[in-house]
């Protein structure tokens, strides 16, 4: 049986190796041991890279071709599901439990988290009543987990996650309920999601002044963690999904669709648009830096591809031949992946009427949108009374009233920033994702996102 040595692993999301330096607590663990930069995969969004990173593979092996894909069995376009079992490929805590019966793994707002076969478990699950409303609370195995957590930490502030009130909060409760978790259970392994620098990232871009500040506060709670891990004698890995570039350029690609007669939607009893993908010829599920491209006849495969390759700010078209070549064809992905050029991203709007845009639109709804919105980091720049409206909007929640939180707006320019497969050219070694790690004898130049489950498992057993 195979020596074991514990590991905590800090997923800061949208870090880069120029940022390490202003980082004190992280630079720390680099000066004790490492820092390289981390390769990632196409696309380089949060579900996949996950994915690749627990399982050493790439989306075609793994089939998380993105955060959200198109059911073709069920013609509806799901985001953000939680279930482990999407997962098609054997995960690091699968294969450390084989070498060692006694390994356990503690998985803490990873991605993917219910039902994941491992011992501890905490992520976002909101309840949400018959009557609309969407309260805030998270899932957990054990279920008297998450319940010990919120008593002594307070409620999962579900609403400083994500959204316009995204901020370090939601960051430093994730932090406060590893570092006790890590006290108290001691792990073999302990995954950790801390989110708050894509918050930003995205709203402002990488080059705002306000980046700097955010990094300290993520370093701080960063910090607890590492304590925590000290306290237990465990090795510390610190690393990002991918990095954040700067975009000025949204692009509709379902507006294309439907103007060419591609797409079609359904007219509700309400008056608004809702995108009807099952009786599309083609649509696009946006997800900021690709689009998957449904595609429900191969005759208008050609047609669709030169339509797209056209389009400004598309800078490749990938069909399944050139979707071989990123490691991204698998049945789950589109037809065709449309693949954003510098300073462009994707969004999932097919309205060509903001006043036939469903009601979902105006808000944060990251399970009804048919694709990634980045806009709902952003009130909605037109209304003149924002927090105004709030306040009457959570009133009427409080007495009881339906009510329609719509503080999003329509212009998708708002957004600044897009994750990136790959960094500026010439600057890769600076803005890309990044790896740190506390042990100095597994040192690298650099490592690839399909490595570092094997890099993880070297540094829990050693080399054999």
């Amino acid at each position: 049986m195979s020596a074991m040595r514990p590991v905590v692993v800090l997923n800061v999301v949208g870090l880069t190796p120029r940022m390490v330096a202003s980082a004190p607590r992280i630079a720390q663990v680099a000066q004790q041991g490492f820092c390289c930069p981390l390769g990632t995969v196409l696309p380089a969004v949060t579900c996949s890279v996950q994915a690749t990173l627990l399982t050493g593979r790439l989306p075609r092996e793994h089939g998380i071709v993105g955060n959200g894909w198109y059911f073709r069995d069920l013609a509806e376009v799901w985001f953000w599901r939680q279930s482990n079992r999407l997962i098609q490929a054997e995960k690091i805590y699968e294969t450390a439990r084989r070498r060692h019966p006694g390994h356990t793994t503690a998985k803490l707002f990873w991605w993917y988290n219910m039902y994941a076969p491992v011992a501890w478990s905490v992520t976002p699950r909101p309840c949400y009543p018959a009557d609309g409303r969407k309260l805030p609370d998270s899932y957990s195995n054990p279920p008297d987990l998450k319940d010990e957590l919120q008593q002594r930490l307070g409620t999962f502030p579900l609403f400083r996650f994500w959204g316009p009130g995204a901020d370090i909060a939601s960051t430093a409760w994730i932090a406060e309920a590893a570092a006790w978790v890590i006290d108290r259970y001691r792990p073999s392994l302990t995954l950790v999601y801390l989110p708050h620098l894509d918050y930003n990232l995205q709203r402002l871009g990488p080059e705002a002044p306000e980046i700097e500040n955010d990094l300290r506060l993520v370093d701080s709670e960063a910090g607890k963690v590492i304590d925590a891990a000290e306290r237990i004698g465990a090795q510390v890995v610190v690393l990002s999904e991918y990095a954040i570039t700067d975009v000025s350029q949204p692009v509709h690609l379902n507006r294309v669709l439907r103007e060419a007669g591609l797409l079609r939607v359904r007219r509700e009893i309400t008056g608004w648009e809702t995108l009807d993908a099952g009786a599309s010829r083609a649509f696009a599920v946006a997800d900021h830096q690709v689009a998957h491209v449904y595609v429900q006849q191969p005759e208008d495969l050609p047609t669709v591809k030169a339509l797209l390759e056209k389009t400004p700010g598309v800078e490749q078209v990938l069909d399944r031949r050139g979707q071989q070549r990123y490691g991204l064809d698998h049945p789950r992905s589109g037809e065709l992946v449309a693949v954003a050029a510098p300073g462009a991203w994707f969004t999932y709007y097919y309205w060509l009427d903001d006043a036939l845009a469903p009601d979902y639109a105006r808000t944060v709804d990251i399970h009804r949108k048919p694709g990634y919105d980045p806009a709902e980091l952003v009130l909605d720049p037109q209304l003149k009374w924002p927090r105004l409206r709030i306040a009457w909007r959570l009133l009427q929640k409080s007495l009881g009233f339906r009510y329609l939180m719509d503080v999003i707006g329509l212009d998708a320019t708002v957004v600044r920033g897009r994750q990136a497969a790959v960094a500026a050219a010439g600057r890769e070694e600076e803005e890309g994702p990044v790896l740190v790690c506390s042990d100095p004898q597994l040192a690298q130049d650099r490592l690839e996102a399909t490595q570092v489950k094997d890099f993880l498992l070297r540094l829990q057993f050693g080399s054999d």
